[in-house]
């Protein structure tokens, strides 16, 4: 798709352009697959703001699949590829040079600046990562399957779940069924939390063996074709007593306001303060301390967040998650995660299918 690939440099050019640079270097993985099609743990790109052709680096090991998947583009293959652009930089006579500073260490750029001869380096932020922001139909394709086989995973494993299996093999089960499924491979480190390690939000799994009585949270997702699902359920193993039942119905009702909330032009403060806010209405406003949701896309969590103090307006084609969660120490906790995409004049649209019902396993 060197099509889709190309326009999205053109709208990255201009972003270079109002930095008042005459080039830009592009090194954070996600962002050079975006403007590329590579994906390369070792890769980056010289952007030029117009004239010139962008030029693309990696080393050996990604040799064929950057001329794969990025064909349209000049290719250099060398092992260190900052310096090597640098060089290039300097070659060309680009005057000022925008980097990505959010991701570049002090010592790289110190490295860089070495490289080059009469250029000057400028910060040139999260620029790539707003463009990232709204999908096109291509991304909201990946990200719908990436949801379909997370669904999918849950749905083969939830029947064999019982007491006495530990929450490791839980986990091992799910990341078994998304790859079985078709996933590249798991979009992050699954969690499985039973009991009392369901007060812990980003519990490891453990050998804890599930007992009756016991919540779990399944927290998980499917990577495909470099888009991350991202998913979570909490379920009930045998019995549900009275106050598991009401924290998981309390979360339930502060999922659906946050959803209820997403839509056009929305703040993002505002669709976490109208889940918060139910939480906070029951008394369990200690109970509930991370952010309501993230961007989901080339990486599991990327803007925009959703938190209290967060600023900035979503917009059509946005996909977040909202994940509200209620955890009480010592005794377990509740967590519901959905992916939906924000819709111009419309509900958001949600992309994970799973009930939301409590289900007693």
């Amino acid at each position: 798709m060197p099509e889709i690939h190309a326009a999205r440099r053109r709208r990255a050019q201009q972003l270079v352009r109002e930095t008042d640079a005459d080039a830009a270097l592009i090194t954070a993985g996600p962002n050079v697959r975006y403007l590329t099609g590579l994906a390369s743990s070792n890769a980056a790109l010289l952007l030029p703001a117009d004239g010139e052709a962008a030029l693309l680096a990696t080393d050996s090991r990604y040799a064929g699949a950057a001329e794969r998947d990025a064909a349209d583009l000049d290719l250099i293959i060398e092992r260190f590829i900052e310096g090597r652009l640098a060089t290039e930089a300097s070659r060309r006579g680009i005057g000022r040079l925008a980097f990505e500073s959010h991701e570049m260490t002090v010592d790289r750029h110190r490295e860089l600046t070495a490289r080059l001869e009469g250029v000057a380096t400028v910060p040139f932020g999260m620029k790539i990562e707003s463009l990232r922001l709204v999908k096109d139909d291509t991304e909201l394709a990946k990200l719908q399957v990436a949801c379909e086989l997370s669904d999918a995973a849950l749905a083969q494993v939830l029947p064999g779940i019982k007491a006495g299996d530990t929450e490791r093999t839980v986990a091992f089960r799910l990341d078994a069924q998304m790859i079985a499924l078709g996933a590249e491979r798991t979009a992050f480190d699954t969690i499985v939390a039973s009991g009392p390690n369901g007060a812990i939000p980003h519990h490891a799994p453990t050998e804890r063996p599930l007992e009756r009585g016991d919540l779990v949270t399944m927290d998980f997702g499917a990577l495909y074709q470099g888009y991350h699902a991202d998913m979570t359920r909490t379920v009930a193993i045998g019995a549900v007593a009275p106050w598991q039942r009401d924290i998981y119905e309390l979360v339930a009702r502060a999922q659906q306001a946050g959803m209820a909330a997403l839509e056009d032009g929305v703040e993002a403060g505002a669709v976490d303060a109208a889940a918060r806010d139910v939480i906070e209405a029951a008394g369990h406003s200690a109970h509930f301390q991370h952010g309501l949701g993230h961007g989901v896309g080339l990486e599991i969590h990327e803007a925009p967040m959703l938190g209290y103090g967060r600023t900035g307006k979503l917009s059509d084609r946005v996909p977040v998650t909202v994940e509200p969660g209620v955890y009480l120490p010592g005794l377990g906790g509740v967590r519901i995660e959905d992916v939906l995409v924000v819709t111009a004049g419309g509900r958001a649209r949600i992309l994970t299918s799973t009930t939301r019902e409590l289900l007693v396993l």
